[in-house]
């Protein structure tokens, strides 16, 4: 299952530093606008210790974790949608990810120029979301008018999605995100063509510096005034130190968290980041285990068994009998599949079975 996360933000905001931390691959990160002129993709692992647990009940010969896509995306400006810097290119680019990651900088440092002269998180969202919406605006209007001919026919499917699009183009005129628009299952696949950047769900990256000016912890009120923001809007965000986290992209576990803490930081933001993320997708992770390799596999939340099973093989799902199930937990406090069988805790499922996160799965077919 191919999922992909675009990290989008103006200028000097921290998006390659913050891409390098998450890929361990070397993108351009100058101190300067528009050096990742084209997009750099990274596969990125989701942390999951329940993997290596699974790992040694079975004696696995390898251990292959779920993933998601990052997509490291040019600098935005002002006059993205009119095609200002690399507007075009952008816009582009973003339409073709699952999801957005808006990196905005909450500390202040006179040796790195903000594009906008002063740091302000709140002004840049709502700079960079003003583009997007405004390059939503020509999208629909575009869309509006190429139906406008069944329209006048008289088509069903026609009149409904023109009546959505014009709902939509009022939102959007009310400097609104096309996501925050309340509409039905049927109405969302009607406009899911349409290809629109803000209908795809955005987090919010807030990058500080270790030891430098922080908004959050200098009880600032531009700080205030963003956290007042997402809380209205029921916005996701994470709090990231991009720079430190790619300091310590060759470090490991217990080691990576000492030096974490040398250099002055405390929490593990890409971890959350990357599980955000994943959660952002309304994705959920069921496992397989044995001798050859214990792995995580990336599903839909609500998939049913034989869905799920597609994740594996298409062939899964159209030839699913059944499927041997038990919880992480329940296998763990097992200590083996036999013993789990024993227990009771490993049953049988049959076509109509949700897979929960965290589920152990054997398929047959």
């Amino acid at each position: 299952m191919s999922l992909s996360i675009g990290i989008v933000g103006l200028p000097n905001v921290g998006k390659s530093t913050l891409f390098n931390a998450l890929t361990k691959k070397s993108v351009p990160a100058d101190n300067y606008p528009f050096c990742t002129i084209d997009p750099s993709v990274g596969i990125v692992p989701v942390p999951d210790p329940r993997l290596e647990a699974l790992s040694k009940i079975s004696g696995s010969k390898k251990i292959i974790p779920a993933v998601v896509e990052f997509v490291d995306i040019a600098g935005l400006v002002k006059g993205a949608a009119e095609g200002q810097g690399l507007g075009n290119q952008f816009l582009s680019h973003i339409r073709e990810t699952d999801a957005i990651a808006e990196v905005v900088r909450i500390y202040e440092n006179a040796d790195l120029i903000h594009v906008e002269g002063t740091v302000d998180p709140l002004r840049d969202i709502q700079i960079i979301n003003m583009e997007l919406i405004l390059a939503d605006m020509s999208t629909v209007d575009k869309r509006i008018q190429t139906l406008g001919r069944d329209v006048k026919r008289g088509d069903k499917d026609a009149m409904k999605l023109h009546g959505i699009l014009e709902r939509l183009k009022l939102h959007l005129e009310s400097e609104k995100l096309a996501n925050t628009l309340p509409l039905d299952d049927e109405e969302r696949k009607l406009v899911r063509d349409t290809h629109l950047i803000t209908m795809k769900p955005f987090l919010y990256v807030l990058n500080k510096q270790s030891c430098g000016k922080n908004l959050d912890e200098m009880n600032d009120e531009r700080f205030a005034n963003l956290i007042k923001y997402f809380n209205e809007n029921k916005f996701h965000y994470v709090v990231v130190d991009a720079k430190i986290e790619d300091e310590l992209k060759e470090f490991e576990g217990e080691e990576k968290d000492i030096m974490r803490q040398e250099l002055g930081a405390h929490d593990n933001g890409i971890d959350s980041l990357i599980k955000a993320g994943y959660d952002l997708l309304g994705l959920d992770t069921y496992l397989t285990t044995g001798e050859m390799e214990t792995r995580a596999w990336t599903i839909k939340k609500g998939s049913t068994a034989p869905r799920a099973a597609a994740a594996i093989h298409t062939d899964f799902e159209t030839k699913f009998i059944r499927a041997e199930v038990v919880a992480y937990e329940d296998l763990i406090a097992a200590g083996s599949m036999a013993e789990a069988r024993n227990k009771g805790t490993l049953r049988t499922e049959g076509k109509e079975y949700i897979v929960k996160d965290g589920d152990v799965i054997e398929f047959r077919i």
